[in-house]
């Protein structure tokens, strides 16, 4: 029986380099011929990538070699595998194959691997839900890795996180800095998952979480935070420069993503026109996380 006969969803599996892993996993999402159903990326060992695309129909091998081979620069990638997965309810599936995602101490993870992995203070259980942020995405990754680096200089005092939607950056920034974090979103369902996400990772006392559009909240006016973390788009943060240069206090910093790469630069020249300084910028799969101190940044952990 040839492939295009075959029944049922189909995956497509290639293991990559680092290098090439996003740029791949972007390809095969972005592709209109095949076009796929979802596209997710495991990490499967040092420096090794393997990225599983599903498809409604039998995709052409060879669209998806030359596909695979347009982005590669290392042609250190295994052989294309594609097997039928039938009679299953492909959003399942989907969930199902969201794997671990490490990035420095963090290792966050889907409820699906709760008994394959070994657990310790930094890993963190995040399913796909009805709210952004399982470390799957670029931008979410890039603001773990940032918060991993800043866990080596010292702790803030308070981070609060603007827009928390699983709550999976503030899981990460209680459990790195072990310091009381304010999590807020605009949407009473993601605050609600939030707060179920934190109880999981046994911190509920760390991680408060409540509705809040923006920073217009009495309780965020009286907040002097000296990291906030703001994982949303390009428009609301520049909409919300001003608030956070006037809540935050003198050294601290300003995480920011949800931003693509060319939207970077104008976001952070808003920011310096605030008293902002760029400390580091991460760019991952086309999507930037900023780090912005303000003033005396260099003060701000003890």
């Amino acid at each position: 029986m040839s492939e295009a006969s075959l029944p049922g969803l189909y995956r497509a599996i290639v293991e990559v380099g680092q290098s090439d892993a996003m740029r791949i996993a972007q390809i095969l999402d972005e592709a209109e011929h095949p076009q796929s159903v979802s596209v997710s990326t495991f990490d499967v060992g040092p420096g090794r990538f393997e990225i599983s695309a599903l498809y409604n129909t039998a995709p052409d091998r060879n669209d998806l070699q030359a596909l695979i081979n347009a982005a590669a620069t290392d042609r250190s990638a295994s052989p294309l595998r594609i097997e039928v997965v039938p009679d299953a309810d492909w959003v399942t599936i989907s969930q199902g194959q969201r794997g671990p995602v490490r990035a420095g101490r963090f290792l966050i993870h889907g409820s699906h691997d709760r008994g394959r992995i070994a657990r310790n203070r930094y890993t963190i259980e995040i399913d796909a839900d009805q709210a952004f942020g399982t470390a799957h995405h670029a931008t979410t990754l890039g603001c773990l890795f940032v918060l991993d680096e800043l866990a080596k200089w010292g702790r803030p005092n308070l981070v609060l996180d603007v827009g928390t939607g699983t709550g999976v950056l503030a899981i990460a920034a209680a459990l790195a800095f072990d310091r009381a974090v304010i999590a807020t979103d605009n949407d009473p369902v993601a605050v609600r998952i939030a707060q179920q996400n934190a109880a999981k990772a046994h911190i509920s006392q760390s991680v408060h979480a409540f509705v809040a559009d923006g920073l217009a909240h009495p309780k965020l006016r009286r907040l002097a935070p000296d990291l906030i973390v703001a994982n949303i788009l390009a428009r609301p943060l520049y909409a919300l420069a001003p608030a956070m240069a006037r809540i935050i206090v003198p050294g601290g910093y300003v995480l920011l993503s949800g931003i693509t790469e060319s939207q970077a630069r104008g976001t952070t020249a808003r920011y310096s026109s605030l008293g902002f300084v760029l400390e580091k910028q991460i760019i991952l799969d086309g999507w930037a996380a900023l780090l912005l101190g303000h003033r005396s940044a260099s003060t701000l952990f003890d």
